[in-house]
C-alpha cells in the first residue's frame, strides 16, 4: 500500500491548536530554569505580511524553539510598531479613522503569522498605538525631562508649507516634500529633544562591550556617532567693523593643512551670514534659495556646490599680509561644529570641486610618497592620503600628524582677545534626537503650555494623554492643532486657561524600549517590573535580536539611549546595552519582469528554457516579457510573492525550510519556484521516509551501534547532532541544513530495508534512534512536520515540548583521518590512518604508497615530516 502524501493544509493548523491549547509558549516570568529572551524587530502593520517577514520570524523561530529544547525557559514575543503616518494617509485618502484602520491590519497580519507555525508568546502582545502602552512614553518622557535628558529648544527644520509639517531630511527630495511636492523651507522651530549627545562618548566606547554584534554594524554606529578630534581655531577678521564680528570661529581635524587654505565657507544660517546679507539683497537671495534645499547628508554630498562671497576677509593665522575671502556655501550646515569651515582643496573633493567652480587657489600640501615637490599638482582629484608636508613653511618634511601637533602648539601661544587663538576640542557628528512631530497618530507629548507658567508636565495621575477619536483630516497640518476641544486645557499648576503640546512623538520613540516592555505587559504602574527586567535572573538584555540592515544606526542607537536613560531614571536597573547578541539577516529578492504595459508580478509569468536561454510569457495570453535584474522584492517592480500563496500551495513548513537553506542568512535569498518546489519534494520525502518505516520501528528501542553498518548509522546521526546545535547557536542555519540533507542521504537505505523486513535488531535499534533524533533536529526549522513523523512514531506528547537530542561525543571523533601527502612541498595523494597512531607508523604508511614509490624511484627520501593529524611532506 502506497504511503499517503504529507498534507499540510490539514496538518499544520491541527499542530497550531495543540500548541495552543497546551499554552506552550506562553512565558512564566517566576519559572526557575535559565532565562532566553529572542526577539525579531517587529513589525509595522501595513495590513499584510512580506517574505522578509517570513524569513526574519522563522530564523527567530528556530532560535527560540532549539533554547526552548535545550530546557530554557524562553521569552519570544510578539508586538506591533502601529504608530506612523500611514495610517494618517489612509485615513485621509480613504476616510476611515487610523485607529480602526490600524487595528484591522494588526488582526489581517497576526492570523498570517499564526498560520506560519510561530513559536511565540501572544499572551505578551503589544501594539504602541494603545494607551496602555504609550502611557508608560509619556510617564518616561517626563522623567528624561526631569532628569535633564529631555529639553525644549529652537532648532532649524524642513517644513513643508502646504503638509504644515516637520520633515524629515530623508523625505525631502530635491528640494521638495515626499508627499505633497511643495517646496520646502527651513524654519526655526521649537521643539522637543531627548539629549542624545550627553552620552556620545559612551556609546561610542561601549560598542566595544558586544562582541556579539556584526563589526559592520558597530561601525556604522560609530561612523554615525562621529567622534573626531581637531583644532577649534579662531580667524581674524580683516575689517571688523564692516563685517560687525572680531573673529570668525572655525573646527578643523586637518590644522596640518593650514598652509593650503584658499577661502573660508559658512552656513547660510550662520550669524555673520546675517549680517552681510542685511545691506546685500543679492546676498539675502542666495541664502533664501538655500533654505529650499534639502539638508540630508546625500543631498548635500551630491548637490552642485554654491557659493556667494560675502566680500569679507580673515587674516591667516601665521601670516598677517595673508587674506582669505568668507563665502557663504551651500554644502555648510549650522549644526555641525561652529557652521563654518576653511577651505583647503587639495586635501578634501568637495573644497577642490568648489575652488575648481570660482577660480581659488589650490595649493598642495601633502607630498605622496614618490612624487616630487617640484612638479605635483592637484587638477580634478584631491589628494587624502599620507606623505609629507610641502609649501606649508616651517612644517615642510613633517608628517601630517606631526603638522597637526606644531600647529597646535604654535597657535596656543598666540592670543585674540585675551584668548588662544587655537585650542584641541573633540567634536561628535552625532546630533541631539528631535522627538516632535506635527502629526495625529502618535503619542501626545504630555505637556501643557501656559502662558504664566510656561511648560508644564502633565500630572502623573492624569497619564496617558489619550488622542481623541473624533478628528478630521480635511485641512493641511496637524489634526490635533484645529481640534475644538482637545487642546484646550487647564494649567495644572496655576489653573488657568492653557494649551496641551499638539506636537506628537517622533515613532522611533515607540520602538526604542518595547523590548523592556514585553517583559511585562501587564504592569499598570511602570513600564516594567525591575525584577523582570535585568539583573539576577532578568531578562535584559535581549539575548539575540534579529533585523534588517536598515535599521542599523537610528533604531539601535535610539534603543541604546533608551536603555541608559532609563537606568538613569530608575525604570531600569543594571542594563545598559539591550541587545546582547545582533543579527542582521539578508533581504529576500526575485527576478524583474516587464510587459508591453510595464512591471508584472511572478504569479503572472511563466518561465521556460529554450537550449539555456530562459524566456518569459504572460500566462494570461503567451506574451513575451523582458527578464529583468534581481532586486529586493517590492510593490514597485511588482516583483513580490505573496507568503498566503506559498503557503496556501506548499504548506508553511516548506517556505521555512526554503528561507533557511536557500544562503546563508546575513546574505540576500533569490526566492526561485524551483527553489521552493525542492524544499517541498523534501518534506514529502522526509514523510515517506518516516512513515513507510514507521510501522517496523514500532515497540523498537532506540539504541547506538558501535560497529559496522550500524555503527555508521549512529557516527553519523550523533555528529549531526552535534553540528546542527552549533550550527543553530551561531545562526548558520543553512549549514545546518545541509547536515540535515547528508543524515537523510545516510539514513534512506537502510529505511527502506526496515521497512522491507530485510534488517537486523542492531540495524533497527540504532535507525530508530537516528529517526528520532532527525525528527526532533527538523522541530525548529519544520515544527509541522515533525509532529506528524513524531506521532507516527508513536511519541508521547508533542515534538515542541522534547528535549534536544543528546550526542555521545565518543561517536562523533573519527577512528580514522584523511591526512594531505605532499612531495616537496605539492600535495600528490592523501593518506587514510588511524587517528592515534604514531609518527612513525604514520612515516612508515605514507612511504608505502604508490605516489610515493613512484617519486622515490627505490630512494631513500632525504625527509619526512609530519605534521600530527594535519600533513606528511615527503622530500625526495
Amino acid at each position: 500500500m502506497a504511503t499517503e502524501r504529507y498534507n499540510p493544509r490539514a496538518a499544520e493548523p491541527r499542530w497550531q491548536k495543540a500548541w495552543d491549547a497546551a499554552k506552550l509558549f506562553e512565558t512564566k516570568n517566576d519559572d526557575p530554569r535559565r532565562k532566553y529572551y529572542v526577539l525579531e524587530m517587529f513589525p509595522y502593520p501595513s495590513g499584510r505580511i512580506h517574505m522578509g517577514h517570513v524569513r526574519n520570524y522563522t530564523m527567530g523561530d528556530v532560535v527560540a524553539r532549539h533554547r526552548r529544547a535545550l530546557g530554557y525557559n524562553v521569552l519570544h514575543p510578539m508586538g506591533w510598531d502601529a504608530f506612523g503616518l500611514p495610517a494618517e494617509n489612509a485615513a485621509r485618502d480613504r476616510g476611515v479613522n487610523p485607529r480602526s484602520w490600524t487595528y484591522q491590519n494588526i488582526e489581517a497580519m497576526k492570523a498570517q503569522l499564526k498560520v506560519m507555525g510561530l513559536s511565540l508568546d501572544w499572551a505578551r502582545e503589544i501594539a504602541t498605538c494603545d494607551p496602555s502602552y504609550y502611557k508608560h512614553q509619556q510617564k518616561m518622557f517626563l522623567d528624561f525631562w526631569k532628569a535633564g535628558l529631555a529639553e525644549r529648544k529652537s532648532a532649524k527644520v524642513n517644513w513643508d508649507p502646504e503638509d504644515m509639517t516637520v520633515l524629515a531630511n530623508e523625505q525631502v527630495i530635491d528640494g521638495r516634500g515626499w508627499r505633497s511636492g511643495a517646496l520646502v523651507e527651513s524654519r526655526d522651530l521649537t521643539q522637543w529633544f531627548f539629549k542624545i549627545t550627553s552620552m556620545s562618548q559612551e556609546l561610542l566606547d561601549s560598542l566595544d562591550t558586544l562582541p556579539k554584534w556584526p563589526d559592520k554594524v558597530k561601525l556604522m554606529q560609530a561612523n554615525w556617532i562621529g567622534r573626531s578630534e581637531g583644532l577649534l581655531i579662531r580667524w581674524e577678521i580683516a575689517d571688523p567693523s564692516a563685517a560687525g564680528a572680531a573673529e570668525l570661529e572655525v573646527y578643523t581635524t586637518r590644522p596640518d593643512t593650514i598652509f593650503g587654505a584658499s577661502f573660508m565657507a559658512i552656513a547660510a544660517d550662520h550669524p555673520l551670514a546675517k549680517r552681510a546679507a542685511e545691506g546685500n539683497p543679492k546676498l539675502a537671495a542666495f541664502i533664501e534659495d538655500i533654505r529650499h534645499g534639502g539638508t540630508s547628508a546625500v543631498e548635500i554630498e551630491t548637490a552642485e556646490k554654491k557659493g556667494f562671497d560675502t566680500g569679507i576677509r580673515v587674516v591667516h593665522p601665521f601670516d598677517p599680509n595673508w587674506t582669505l575671502p568668507v563665502y557663504v556655501a551651500n554644502f555648510v550646515l549650522m549644526d555641525y561644529g561652529t557652521g563654518a569651515i576653511f577651505g583647503c582643496p587639495s586635501g578634501d573633493q568637495r573644497d577642490l570641486d568648489f575652488a575648481n567652480k570660482y577660480g581659488l587657489p589650490v595649493i598642495p600640501v601633502v607630498l605622496p610618497e614618490g612624487e616630487y615637490a617640484v612638479d605635483f599638482r592637484i587638477l580634478e582629484e584631491a589628494y587624502v592620503g599620507d606623505g609629507l608636508m610641502i609649501n606649508s613653511r616651517f612644517l615642510d618634511g613633517l608628517k601630517p600628524k606631526e603638522a597637526f601637533d606644531e600647529v597646535a602648539v604654535r597657535l596656543s601661544g598666540v592670543t585674540i582677545g585675551g584668548r588662544p587663538v587655537a585650542e584641541r576640542k573633540v567634536q561628535f557628528r552625532l546630533r541631539d534626537w528631535l522627538i516632535s512631530r506635527q502629526r495625529y497618530w502618535g503619542c501626545p507629548i504630555p505637556v501643557i503650555h501656559c502662558d504664566a507658567c510656561g511648560a508644564v508636565p502633565v500630572p502623573d495621575a492624569q497619564l496617558p494623554v489619550e488622542l481623541p477619536i473624533d478628528v478630521s483630516f480635511d485641512k493641511p497640518g496637524n489634526p490635533l492643532d484645529h481640534h475644538p476641544t482637545w487642546k484646550h486645557v487647564d494649567c495644572p499648576r496655576c489653573g488657568k486657561h492653557a494649551r496641551r503640546d499638539t506636537d506628537t512623538m517622533d515613532t522611533f520613540v515607540d520602538s526604542s524600549w518595547y523590548f523592556a516592555r514585553f517583559t511585562d505587559p501587564w504592569n499598570e504602574t511602570a513600564p516594567t517590573t525591575l525584577s523582570c527586567v535585568d539583573g539576577k535572573g532578568g531578562w535584559l538584555p535581549v539575548n539575540q535580536y534579529i533585523g534588517g540592515i536598515e535599521h542599523a544606526i537610528l533604531h539601535l542607537l535610539y534603543s541604546r539611549f533608551f536603555a541608559r536613560a532609563m537606568k538613569a531614571t530608575g525604570h531600569l536597573n543594571a542594563v545598559e546595552e539591550p541587545f546582547e547578541g545582533l543579527f542582521t539577516q539578508g533581504m529576500v529578492v526575485h527576478e524583474t519582469y516587464k510587459g508591453p504595459d510595464g512591471w508584472v508580478t511572478p504569479a503572472e509569468v511563466k518561465v521556460e528554457d529554450f537550449d539555456g536561454s530562459r524566456k518569459a510569457f504572460l500566462l494570461s495570453d503567451g506574451t513575451p516579457i523582458e527578464i529583468g535584474s534581481i532586486e529586493k522584492m517590492s510593490k514597485s517592480k511588482k516583483n513580490v510573492v505573496d507568503p498566503d500563496d506559498i503557503i496556501g500551495s506548499y504548506g508553511a513548513d516548506t517556505a521555512r525550510w526554503f528561507m533557511l537553506s536557500d544562503s546563508p542568512p546575513e546574505r540576500d535569498v533569490i526566492w526561485t519556484e524551483a527553489g521552493v518546489e525542492g524544499a517541498h519534494r523534501f518534506v514529502q520525502r522526509l514523510w515517506r521516509l518516516v512513515s513507510e518505516a514507521a510501522p517496523a520501528l514500532s515497540g523498537v528501542a532506540p539504541k547506538a551501534a558501535r560497529e559496522g553498518e550500524a555503527g555508521l548509522i549512529s557516527k553519523a546521526a550523533h555528529k549531526t547532532v552535534k553540528a546542527v546545535g552549533e550550527e543553530i547557536e551561531r545562526l548558520g542555519f543553512n549549514k545546518a541544513v545541509a547536515r540535515i540533507y547528508e543524515l537523510t542521504n545516510v539514513l534512506q537505505p537502510p529505511l527502506a530495508d526496515i521497512a522491507a523486513g530485510k534488517a537486523s535488531a542492531e540495524m533497527k535499534g540504532a535507525a530508530r534512534q537516528a529517526l528520532d533524533m532527525l525528527v526532533i533536529m527538523i522541530a525548529p526549522m519544520m515544527p509541522h512536520l515533525a509532529e506528524e513523523c513524531f506521532a507516527a512514531l508513536d511519541g508521547k506528547g508533542l515534538a515542541a515540548d522534547k528535549p534536544w537530542p543528546a550526542f555521545d561525543p565518543a561517536l562523533t571523533v573519527d577512528s580514522e583521518i584523511v591526512m594531505p601527502v605532499q612531495i616537496n612541498g605539492k600535495k600528490r595523494g592523501d593518506l587514510t590512518i588511524a587517528r592515534d597512531a604514531d609518527q612513525g607508523a604514520v612515516e612508515k604508511a605514507a612511504l608505502e604508497l604508490d605516489v610515493v614509490r613512484k617519486a622515490l624511484e627505490g630512494k631513500k627520501p632525504r625527509k619526512v615530516i609530519v605534521v600530527p593529524q594535519r600533513i606528511v611532506n615527503v622530500v625526495v
